[in-house]
């Protein structure tokens, strides 16, 4: 009896200084049932796995299949760090690092080299100061896959989308246009059917404004643009909630009557996500022509260097790209 290969999963480790090189070989430790590709520098990872207290065996990659991986066993993608980290204090020199690490991540899944990718967490702050202008993973893999994509975090109990992400709030209405808008709608409602199982996906949409713009007295952007939005795309079958306030979107009653939520700025839904289930949340970048996944927190850089970083995000982000791997196959 033929047994299938472990799909092969690339995890990048973010910020040098930060705590995603501890994630990954903590996740590495565990027992879970993948063909782990690290895509960083090897000396990293064996310092932060002696900052752990942790015997990891680390072996290059050379693309074979695995059918079986022991607990403590991490391949690796050698790609060299410019200066080695100081844990807690990005490094600029180590930009073009981490955006090495990302472009072979997103073009081996391109290609078919990995089935999924899982990301720790990075510095935006530290590849702006080496003059490299950037504004995230999810931003960074649209560019280079060419498509257009949206940024979902889920949890077992709720999923929310967001229709803009890293804008200043002064910019936000100007993003939310009627184009932007139902690409996203189109985008979510899509993945929700093909990746996550939903015959009939149930799309909750948030107002912009305080009770959703109250007619219009707190703000035209629900009347001018979001409700046109909505009414065309239930024309076309869509079934769309909205727009709620964003208040009493999240209660009970509310929540049954919807699979995700579709919020309009990074802070207007998240904190209700994170403050119920931090560590048991997932980033997924929506819209990519392959799995991405990621941890729903940053470089912790006052917790870097300890050994003493909780991998559960990025064990439960592993997890999910290998459930969606395991759906998308025959």
């Amino acid at each position: 009896m033929n047994r299938r290969a472990l799909p092969r999963l690339a995890l990048t480790a973010g910020e040098p200084a930060g705590i995603g090189p501890e994630l990954l070989v903590r996740l590495a430790a565990t027992s879970l049932a993948a063909n782990f590709i690290a895509i960083t520098d090897r000396q990293l990872l064996e310092r932060a796995a002696a900052r752990c207290g942790l015997a990891v065996q680390l072996d290059e990659d050379d693309g074979s299949d695995v059918h079986h991986r022991p607990a403590g066993v991490l391949r690796v993608r050698h790609i060299p760090l410019g200066n080695a980290e100081v844990p807690g204090h990005p490094d600029p020199h180590n930009a073009q690092h981490v955006l090495a690490t990302l472009s072979e991540a997103a073009d081996g899944a391109l290609c078919g080299r990995y089935a999924a990718i899982a990301t720790a967490p990075l510095q935006k702050s530290s590849i702006n100061d080496a003059g490299i202008p950037f504004s995230g993973h999810t931003e960074f893999f649209a560019e280079r896959s060419h498509t257009n994509v949206v940024m979902m975090l889920a949890s077992p109990e709720l999923r929310v989308a967001l229709a803009t992400t890293h804008l200043p709030l002064h910019a936000v209405s100007a993003a939310i246009n009627a184009d932007s808008l139902e690409r996203t709608l189109r985008i979510v409602h899509k993945e929700l059917s093909t990746k996550f199982g939903y015959a009939q996906p149930r799309i909750a949409v948030l107002g912009l404004n305080p009770h959703a713009g109250e007619g219009g007295h707190i703000g035209r952007e629900e009347i001018d643009v979001i409700v046109p939005v909505m009414n065309r795309l239930r024309a076309e079958g869509m079934a769309l909630l909205g727009p709620l306030p964003a208040d009493t979107a999240f209660v009970p009653a509310q929540r049954a009557r919807y699979d995700a939520v579709l919020a309009m700025y990074h802070d207007q839904a998240l904190p209700v996500l994170k403050s119920e289930a931090f560590d048991r949340t997932v980033n997924i970048t929506l819209g990519l022509p392959f799995i991405r996944t990621s941890v729903d927190h940053g470089t912790a850089l006052d917790l870097a260097g300890t050994g003493k970083a909780d991998p559960s995000s990025l064990i439960a982000a592993t997890r999910m790209a290998m459930d969606l791997v395991l759906r998308r196959s025959p």
